[in-house]
């Protein structure tokens, strides 16, 4: 079950799911268990739509504004980073920024081919968003899905831990 290569780099999973099915809600839960576990997780949140995080008239926001490629705000306590992008990036394109992490959990990436967990509600959408998908891990529904992997009801959050650390080897 051993999913983590041999390099440094942390393993990567996905949390897909459709709209509103409480994919941030469970990625928040894992978050604080895993460090509560003494591990260090990353996370990535897939925006197909595009962003803005910088606030207009503040230095950092000019700055990009007059043309700069990367710029870094950085504080005793936080570090942030705008950067041009030419493409969607992968999350494996994104691991550079990841140093010293031990997992990095990703909300959205559906069609990516790193390992996912679906969060499943049949009240907010009739069909699993990952039929088919070879990638897919486990689960998390409280209703039975005819899929070969493991499946967590949306309480079942240590059973869930311990199976994502033992399949990651963390």
């Amino acid at each position: 079950m051993n999913n983590k290569s041999k390099s440094s780099s942390p393993p990567i999973l996905s949390v897909i799911g459709n709209s509103g099915s409480g994919k941030t809600t469970l990625l928040v839960k894992l978050i604080s268990r895993f460090k509560q576990r003494g591990l260090k997780v990353g996370t990535i949140k897939h925006d197909v739509h595009g962003f803005e995080i910088d606030k207009p008239g503040k230095d950092s926001w000019r700055h990009k504004q007059a043309g700069a490629v990367t710029t870094v705000i950085s504080s005793y306590s936080k570090i942030g980073i705008v950067k041009d992008a030419d493409h969607d990036h992968s999350p494996e394109e994104l691991l550079p920024f990841f140093l010293g992490t031990d997992l990095i959990l990703t909300e959205g990436y559906k069609r990516g081919n790193q390992p996912k967990i679906e969060v499943f509600r049949p009240e907010i959408c009739k069909e699993p968003v990952s039929q088919g998908d070879e990638d897919l891990i486990a689960v998390i529904s409280d209703v039975h899905l005819d899929f070969d992997v493991p499946r967590f009801r949306l309480n079942d959050l240590e059973d869930l831990v311990e199976f994502l650390i033992a399949y990651f080897t963390l």
